[in-house]
């Protein structure tokens, strides 16, 4: 996908096998029959993005790894595949000049370090919202012991912590988006008239516009996520923007019009 004068291209690391719990207690297969519609679940990408822009090779998110973990309701993140995706792109990780982490939830932060706590991508700088360094890395949240072991010994220079919207390189910004985590970030690409906002997490799937009351079952301020996620649909429904969220299916991206959600070939 080209956004005026950058490429896009999404990349997935593997799968999330979502169910209907995830977003309401309540909530049935029923109500959204296409998005569940293999045996009560939605087999949904875990989406990371590619930005290519002058001499930056930017990474947005990384994925959750060569892991899988069990989430509760037979709900499944199967992760592994991201290093493939950027090879078929022609990419390798030493080419990744910058990684920015919309926030730091597992099947984010996956790539970012192996198992002795080394850089994957080893020329990186890592972008993310303070927040979450706050939540996962100072605080309570759950976060792999590789992976805070890497951020915490990852040189200065090269770990960006935002509070504000703050721009990576022109045209890229990352933006605070938070309530599903504290710190968690949207990175929009604005060139030539276009604009494109990967969602993060901000919105799990395009469903969950159209659903009262669904949220999604990691919403650390599930009060605040739908705060964020009200702004964000104003911003969507502008003509000119399109979006996409890390888990939308098939990272298909779309357009919101009359509150509906459109997808589109990009």
């Amino acid at each position: 996908m080209q956004v005026g004068a950058i490429r896009l291209d999404p990349v997935s690391d593997g799968a999330f096998v979502a169910r209907p719990s995830y977003f309401h207690p309540d909530a049935t297969a029923a109500a959204e029959p296409r998005l569940f519609g293999r045996a009560g679940a939605a087999w949904l990408p875990i989406g990371c993005f590619l930005v290519r822009t002058g001499d930056r090779v930017i990474l947005v998110d990384a994925g959750l790894g060569p892991d899988m973990q069990s989430l509760p309701d037979a709900m499944w993140l199967v992760g592994g595949q991201l290093l493939t995706g950027l090879r078929s792109l022609g990419v390798r990780p030493g080419d990744i000049t910058d990684v920015i982490c919309t926030h730091f939830h597992a099947d984010h932060v996956g790539w970012l370090f192996d198992l002795a706590a080394q850089p994957v991508f080893p020329a990186a700088t890592v972008w993310f919202g303070a927040g979450d360094w706050d939540h996962f890395v100072d605080g309570p949240g759950e976060m792999a012991p590789h992976i805070e072991k890497g951020l915490r010994s990852l040189p200065a220079p090269r770990l960006r912590s935002l509070r504000t919207a703050t721009e990576v390189v022109p045209g890229v910004e990352a933006v605070p988006a938070p309530g599903h985590t504290p710190g968690h970030l949207c990175v929009v690409l604005e060139s030539d008239g276009r604009r494109v906002i990967l969602l993060g997490d901000a919105i799990t799937a395009p469903e969950q516009l159209a659903e009262s009351g669904w949220h999604s079952m990691g919403d650390v301020d599930a009060r605040l996520a739908e705060h964020t996620r009200s702004t964000l649909c104003e911003l969507l429904a502008d003509p000119s923007t399109t979006g996409v969220g890390a888990h939308f299916p098939e990272l298909r991206f779309g357009t919101l019009h009359g509150g509906r959600w459109h997808p589109t070939d990009g």
